[in-house]
């Protein structure tokens, strides 16, 4: 990780050609170094962060008059800092008997906040959480005492996450987790802060900008999908095809307990929707007989998406492994024990994560949990789902092989897709779809679950929602498809945008079949398309001229009536 003066180094460089973003700053505390830490990472995450900081300590000022600087701004991302010093500092002056209400009352403040932005702003707001500060007025009693300031602040926090749960766009950045990483004496500094009140000392606001820039890459559909494991020394101690299944070091005593541990976690990514996938120099065979004799093994092959063992190159089979996901390079992350077989992965796929594990075992977990690889802002029922999915898509690809006409294997898939408009049931994947979608994405137009909503209730809108089984099995809801009405005869395509893991199905041809259908029983004429092009969308570049769109200065445009049905070969559910 960078230091404050490398990363102030890069407000000097060229940030033109990177994706602006405006961002607002509202603090109750000394916010400038904040800022530059803030925009020189940004650079190097590929953003151009306009940012416009608020005068200190002005926060309710600009978020309640509608006039003020902050909505003239318009942002997309307003930032609120409320620290902990500031709180105490209220709790200090109100009367005792207010003291156990302090945490509802603080809690209402904030929610007006939020409120505020977001019904006056098409913003996302990101709210720092607190950190702990304890008083000591009643030592360890402050946790059985509810007007105590510890026990308030805690509240606080809590009923904070539950706000957020509950506020589709609102998003905690966990300053209390840095904290306890890096002690309250290295993130604070009392002497700093009663002469310039800044609550973050210089070297922890890297870690505060990496936090805060990781929503902001998740929030624009930049983030981790996959998790590919070594197996030998990294999944387990030991080298299997030499050791053997008995000798390998899992479960609960010395070192196995680190490997163990080791799995949970990985079990856990696997339940929340991260995809698993193996890249071993073995045997395959060797090594997949602990997952499936052993024991100890807290991962089983039903865990795994995509399972290679050989003896080629690992940097070849992580590219083999991801022809099967169909998704980004840069949506994986390498984890190997092995230095030299890292650097030849890095080498050759650059774009893959390829953390620097420590030299012992035991010490994986604290180093990976520091890196906050998979951050996410949703999460639904369908990402258990996942690896399943993804298990039966590697089966499609063996099966594939097998046939010489493309059209024979897509007819023996027996596809069938149900469409429907957005639904209570279907809204969160919709959203969640619309931010992990960048490579068959049109337009690339992010929706939280309040822009859903708003959606299903226009009348300006149609809506869209596809899902995909076959005789392998479900794969969900895939495709997305969004019109808005232009005029009496005109449909804009205001996004449409796709899941990889089902391309090459035909699945376009039965969208454009289905939109088009609609938009003439509907009695418009045309379909107007666009392409707004990205780092991570050419693939869908010739998206329009390959379904029969004709060139209309920046749009593509469909005639309905001269449209012929394409050939598909999915029928509806």
């Amino acid at each position: 990780m960078k230091n404050f003066s490398q990363l102030k180094k890069n407000l000097k460089k060229d940030f033109s050609g990177l994706k602006a973003i405006k961002v607002a700053i509202l603090g109750d505390t000394a916010t400038q170094f904040l800022t530059q830490t803030l925009r020189g990472l940004g650079y190097d995450n590929g953003f151009n962060l306009e940012i416009w900081e608020a005068d200190f300590n002005q926060i309710e000022r600009q978020v309640y008059d509608l006039s003020s600087e902050l909505y003239e701004f318009t942002p997309e991302i307003v930032i609120v800092f409320q620290s902990s010093h500031k709180l105490l500092g209220k709790y200090n002056k109100i009367k005792p008997a207010q003291h156990v209400m302090f945490a509802s009352t603080e809690l209402e403040a904030i929610e007006n906040i939020y409120s505020n932005l977001t019904n006056n702003l098409n913003a996302k707001v990101i709210y720092y959480n607190y950190t702990e500060i304890d008083d000591s007025i009643f030592g360890n009693y402050a946790n059985k005492t509810e007007s105590s300031f510890l026990f308030q602040l805690r509240k606080l926090n809590y009923e904070l996450m539950v706000l957020a749960s509950k506020s589709p766009n609102l998003y905690l950045c966990d300053l209390s987790s840095i904290q306890n990483q890096v002690g309250k004496a290295n993130f604070f500094q009392t002497s700093v802060y009663i002469n310039t009140e800044m609550v973050l000392s210089i070297d922890v606001l890297p870690k505060v900008a990496t936090k805060t820039i990781d929503l902001i890459n998740t929030l624009n559909g930049k983030f981790k999908k996959c998790v590919i494991l070594d197996l030998d020394n990294t999944t387990w101690g030991g080298i299997i095809g030499d050791d053997g299944i008995e000798n390998i070091q899992i479960g609960s005593l010395g070192i196995g307990k680190a490997f163990s541990e080791f799995q949970y976690w990985i079990k856990k990514l696997k339940n929340r929707g991260i995809i698993v996938a193996v890249c071993s120099k073995n045997t395959e065979s060797v090594a997949k007989e602990p997952f499936e004799k052993h024991p100890d093994m807290v991962l089983k092959m039903d865990d795994i998406s995509v399972f290679v063992a050989n003896w080629e190159n690992k940097a070849d089979n992580i590219r083999q492994i991801q022809s099967i996901l169909n998704i980004g390079f840069d949506s994986m992350v390498f984890l190997d024990d092995n230095p030299f077989e890292r650097n030849i992965v890095r080498e050759n796929i650059p774009e893959i994560c390829v953390p620097q594990l420590p030299e012992d075992p035991a010490d994986y977990l604290e180093y990976l949990y520091t890196l906050n690889l998979f951050e996410t802002v949703s999460f639904s029922n369908e990402d258990a789902e996942r690896t399943k999915q993804y298990q039966i898509e590697a089966q499609r690809a063996t099966i594939q092989q097998k046939f010489t006409n493309e059209d024979d294997f897509l007819k023996s898939l027996n596809m069938l897709s149900l469409v429907e408009p957005f639904n209570k049931f279907n809204a969160p994947r919709v959203a969640q779809l619309s931010q992990r979608s960048n490579q068959f994405n049109l337009r690339t137009v992010r929706y939280t679950d309040a822009d859903i909503e708003r959606l299903v209730v226009s009348d300006d809108y149609f809506t869209f929602a596809f899902t995909l089984e076959d005789k392998f099995g479900d794969n969900g809801l895939i495709c997305v498809v969004i019109l808005q009405q232009e005029n009496s005869e005109t449909l804009f395509i205001d996004t449409w945008f796709m899941s990889c893991r089902v391309l090459k199905r035909g699945m376009e041809n039965f969208v454009l079949n289905t939109i088009s259908s609609f938009a003439k029983e509907n009695g418009y004429t045309r379909l107007k398309g666009e392409y707004l092009p990205t780092a991570k969308n050419e693939m869908v570049k010739e998206h329009y001229p390959n379904l029969g769109f004709e060139k209309n200065n920046t749009h593509w445009e469909l005639n309905i009536e001269n449209h012929k049905r394409r050939k598909s070969f999915i029928n509806s559910k």
